[in-house]
């Protein structure tokens, strides 16, 4: 799917030949993107040691291949609450899209519809859910932000809003408690609400091709909270922001939410089997374990340390996704070798836009799909199920024993 027209699969492979790597993009989208919107992609929370660790511990996980096997039909695809993908790979939701790439949440809805992989968009994406649906009918999930003041109010309505669009599956996010300490924006002036200051007009000055997505698409807004702040320009919208977003999903609201949602819904941020277990009590579909890809809590383990108990604590009894250092096709290996069911994946996704423009969220999907392709056949796997059975060597796993509070 998605190859689109002869010329733009050629453009695509030669950009495949280009940038093989998350790794190149990143060099590329450095001088594409102004600093401030590089900084605050690549950053992380702290002094950013769980933002390398995530990476770090993901590269010393081993997967033994074997030989021998027939790998001419080798079948990507993976079932998830009843739909089949294309692969086991989804676009992760990223805050505020726009400010890196102007038009990244139409890009990536359009790319993920194409190429039949979810797109789970963000309560803080630069387009509203119900136009999202639109650009993406079948494979959009909601990620929803908790908005505690006035007993979750508006963490209520907004899912609504995403049930009335369309939206498959319903996402709460857990694991933004408080915010979180990230210097790097700090340092560069990126708080809320943003305002343009002679420093970051300079900086974006120096992003020509930046600059000119901006008149293309416009400056970027939090559109899905026009509708609560009673205006659709910045200043309204991350003014709401401020006020509104945040406070946490105490087990309560999630289970008000589960109430109300009547499709699969699971909850993000899932660092500790109890937590897994909390969510299944409650009739959720899942989990996805994710430490905020390092953004939130520096001392976090890495969240492929933690995937193995989880999904062993979780079973059969709901499905387990990871997310959280995915950049690539062995990443997703990985993942599944360790207990995940699927991947999500947002700062890889984010990188291709800022580096290509708007045909980089297919490449990057592209990319996804042809190198998990060539894992499961390198290791003589022939579909997903295989490769959750695959052996592997994982030296930094956590086991039950850790997870015992300390007497």
């Amino acid at each position: 799917m998605g190859g689109g027209t002869g010329e733009d699969a050629k453009t695509l492979a030669e950009l495949r030949r280009r940038y093989p790597m998350v790794s190149d993009l990143e060099k590329r989208a450095k001088w594409r993107i102004p600093r401030f919107a590089y900084e605050f992609l690549q950053g992380g929370a702290g002094d950013e040691t769980g933002l390398n660790r995530n990476r770090s511990a993901l590269k010393a996980v081993e997967v033994v291949p074997r030989y021998g096997i027939d790998v001419t039909k080798v079948d990507t695809s993976v079932e998830l609450f009843g739909y089949h993908y294309a692969a086991p790979i989804g676009i992760s939701p990223i805050g505020l899209d726009g400010m890196m790439w102007p038009g990244a949440t139409e890009r990536f809805a359009k790319a993920a519809q194409a190429h039949n992989i979810p797109y789970m968009v963000g309560t803080l994406a630069c387009s509203t859910i119900e136009q999202v649906v639109e650009w993406a009918p079948d494979v959009t999930w909601f990620q929803l932000y908790p908005m505690a003041p006035d007993n979750h109010r508006y963490s209520l309505e907004m899912a609504e809003r995403a049930r009335v669009a369309g939206a498959k599956v319903l996402v709460a996010t857990l694991d933004v408690p408080v915010r979180a300490k990230r210097p790097r924006d700090l340092r560069n002036g990126l708080v809320m609400p943003f305002r343009l200051t002679p420093k970051t007009m300079i900086r974006a000055a120096m992003a020509p091709l930046w600059l000119d997505a901006v008149r293309r698409n416009g400056m970027p807004t939090f559109a899905n909270m026009s509708k609560f702040a009673g205006g659709t320009d910045h200043g309204s919208t991350a003014g709401f922001v401020q006020k509104h977003i945040g406070g946490g999903f105490p087990w309560s609201e999630i289970a008000r939410l589960r109430d109300k949602w009547p499709g699969p819904m699971m909850v993000k941020g899932v660092m500790h089997p109890a937590d897994a277990e909390k969510a299944l009590e409650l009739g959720l579909n899942g989990v996805v374990v994710s430490n905020h890809g390092g953004r939130q809590f520096d001392a976090a383990p890495a969240t492929i340390d933690v995937l193995p108990e989880i999904a062993r604590t979780v079973g059969t009894r709901g499905t387990v996704f990871f997310d959280s250092g995915v950049v690539s096709g062995v990443d997703m290996l990985r993942a599944l070798a360790c207990g995940a069911q699927s991947c999500f994946a947002g700062r890889a996704f984010m990188l291709g836009l800022s580096a290509l423009g708007d045909r980089g969220a297919t490449h990057m999907a592209q990319a996804f799909i042809e190198e998990y392709r060539i894992a499961l056949g390198q290791n003589g796997l022939l579909s997903s199920d295989e490769a959750r059975r695959a052996p592997v060597r994982h030296p930094g796993a956590w086991t039950a024993d850790n997870f015992k509070l300390r007497s």
